[in-house]
């Protein structure tokens, strides 16, 4: 089982992909929307905002996230660590289940271009 530090280090190394993206994925990851991703093996959420292209982690919170994030991520640690590794394809991911991600529609469909 991933360890919060893994789930946080996955966390920076997406943000740092999300960076480097041009194009399409980083038009897409230019958004400034509040962002929750919630780590449901470990029982945390990680709570921050995605801005200019950057994930930033203000707070991490025991339990779900005191306040509904404009984006909303929820998995386990493990899943989250392989699909920053490229070890899990996102969309048989969310299609399964393992990972959830909830945002308005407009929203959805800039992200789906990062997926």
């Amino acid at each position: 089982m991933a360890t919060i530090e893994e789930c946080r280090s996955a966390l920076d190394k997406l943000s740092d992909n999300m960076m480097g993206a041009e194009g399409d994925v980083r038009s897409a990851a230019a958004l400034d929307r509040s962002l929750s991703c919630r780590i449901t093996d470990l029982d945390i959420t990680f709570v921050g905002r995605l801005k200019d292209g950057r994930i930033e982690v203000l707070d991490t919170v025991q339990g779900p996230p005191p306040e509904k994030a404009q984006i909303r991520l929820a998995m386990s640690g493990d899943d989250l660590v392989a699909l920053v590794n490229g070890e899990l394809h996102f969309a048989k991911a969310w299609g399964s289940g393992r990972v959830r991600l909830e945002a308005g529609l407009r929203d959805l469909l800039r992200l789906r271009k990062l997926l």
